[in-house]
């Protein structure tokens, strides 16, 4: 039996997740799933495309061969161990502008506002456990690494310290913006609580917005908890610190919850 694989492979428009960590709707695919090391999941809507069996490759969507981006997957599936992605790798971007383009945003011009910068995803990303939702959780190597010890050394001062959500790929943020944009808010209004698809912090695969149980995720309120005393007082040694205090110069709103690991790109 082979080891559960513990490592997201990443392309531009396909994840290559361990099977393990998926649950499919149909009962065909899940005896598919069942039998898989990995599976091709498309960033974009996370639709399933293909397993990995050790008979070979089950496409799981018609015309397999023409799905955008499955040549690159299959390569980083092909790649001996060695030559597999490291921790530091990072995709090229694609698309990014032309799609924030889409949304009203003109990147050159939002990078000059706020001070941000186009944060590249990382090749490949390691499982750091799972968030309070059970939903896995992806972060760069050392990253995880720093974020179990900080979780540790906090278990031992009786505070409990929960992942809301870490990585997300420059996909899931456009998301984002398009259901908030299709529930009637305005870029400017989003802007002020999310940073521009492709500039935020989580695409780096270092960034953790942080919880406490009992606590609703991402509200002003989590500041007033002792996980927040103890990560004031402690994340600093465990390379962490917050990203969004009061009067940051990027316009966005105050976010005691969210803390990054190390520095971006």
């Amino acid at each position: 039996m082979h080891p559960r694989a513990l490592t997201l492979l990443n392309s531009a428009r396909i994840e290559l997740w361990p099977a393990w960590l998926l649950r499919a709707r149909a009962s065909a695919d899940a005896r598919v799933i069942a039998r898989a090391t990995r599976v091709l999941r498309r960033k974009r809507d996370g639709r399933y495309l293909a397993a990995v069996l050790e008979a070979g490759l089950m496409p799981l969507v018609p015309r397999l061969g023409r799905e955008p981006g499955v040549g690159e997957a299959l390569d980083l599936l092909d790649a001996p161990l060695p030559q597999r992605p490291a921790d530091t790798d990072t995709l090229p971007h694609r698309d990014v502008e032309e799609r924030l383009e889409d949304l009203g945003i003109n990147a050159a011009a939002y990078a000059g506002s706020s001070g941000l910068a186009l944060v590249p995803e990382p090749a490949v990303l390691v499982l750091a456990g799972f968030d309070r939702y059970r939903r896995p959780l992806w972060l760069r190597g050392s990253a995880a690494r720093a974020w179990q010890r900080m979780r540790e050394a906090a278990g031992r001062d009786g505070i409990v310290l929960e992942a809301i959500s870490g990585y997300r790929s420059h996909d899931y943020q456009l998301a984002i913006f398009e259901r908030k944009r299709a529930r009637g808010q305005t870029v400017d209004a989003i802007l002020g609580v999310n940073a521009a698809p492709g500039f935020s912090e989580h695409h780096a695969g270092v960034a953790l917005d942080i919880g406490t149980p009992g606590e609703p995720p991402a509200e002003e309120s989590f500041e007033a908890t002792g996980a927040f005393a103890w990560l004031t007082g402690h994340a600093a040694a465990h390379g962490f610190s917050m990203s969004y205090p009061r009067g940051n110069p990027h316009g966005i709103v105050y976010e005691p919850w969210h803390w990054r690991y190390g520095s971006v790109g």
